[in-house]
């Protein structure tokens, strides 16, 4: 089998792949095939189409830089995304290489993270528990809270399709600042379980807790 029949073969193989996992996942996952061969026309394959693209769309500006740079990581896994109508995506790369090591294919999975939240949020109340149990406190004021602080904080990464510790800079201050506009920094373990949440220093935590206008 010559190299041209042989990265066909690779892509037709891969593009089983995309159909097979995009029919898994209805109205969930959209999986796309690109054949980087053609960059013009790059799009071999959409099951699950939730981007509105179509067969014989451009490559991204991702699949350009697998194409220019062999050395460009195989795998990106689960980064913060958006489809053209604004929904938070969770996305998935996988780069397909040749025998001779050139990048030939990729294939691509985005998660539609705007329907996983209502989910989430359905699935924390069926979970919740009568508070009916009379005069009996089951619990302190500061555990609830803590308890609200970790729902806040995960709700807010879920609608921009990324880990907690995944978050950008930009992100991570903008959550800070809405969790002291919440009045959660009136726990005293508030910060400590912030800056546990995001990965960085209680310090930090502090820091993007300012106000804009605040000097850093």
């Amino acid at each position: 089998m010559d190299g041209g029949a042989a990265d066909e073969h690779l892509v037709q193989e891969a593009e089983k792949i995309a159909v097979a996992l995009g029919r898994m996942f209805p109205g969930l996952c959209e999986v796309v095939l690109h054949d980087l061969r053609d960059p013009d026309h790059a799009v071999r394959a959409i099951e699950n189409n939730l981007s509105g693209r179509q067969v014989g769309d451009p490559a991204t500006e991702l699949g350009l830089s697998r194409i220019a740079d062999p050395a460009f990581p195989d795998v990106v896994q689960n980064y913060p995304n958006r489809f053209p109508d604004g929904r938070p995506a969770k996305s998935t790369s996988i780069g397909i290489k040749n025998a001779e090591g050139r990048y030939i294919a990729a294939l691509c999975l985005n998660l539609d993270v705007s329907v996983l939240s209502p989910v989430t949020l359905a699935l924390a109340n069926l979970v919740a528990t009568d508070s009916g149990h009379g005069d009996t406190p089951l619990e302190t004021l500061r555990d609830r809270r803590a308890r609200e602080l970790r729902r806040t904080v995960e709700q807010f990464s879920a609608e921009r399709g990324a880990p907690p510790r995944s978050l950008s800079r930009t992100d991570k201050k903008a959550l800070v600042q809405q969790l002291n506009r919440g009045g959660y920094f009136e726990s005293r373990d508030a910060a400590r379980t912030i800056a546990d949440l995001l990965g960085v220093s209680r310090a930090t935590v502090y820091n993007y807790a300012k106000p804009p206008s605040a000097p850093e």
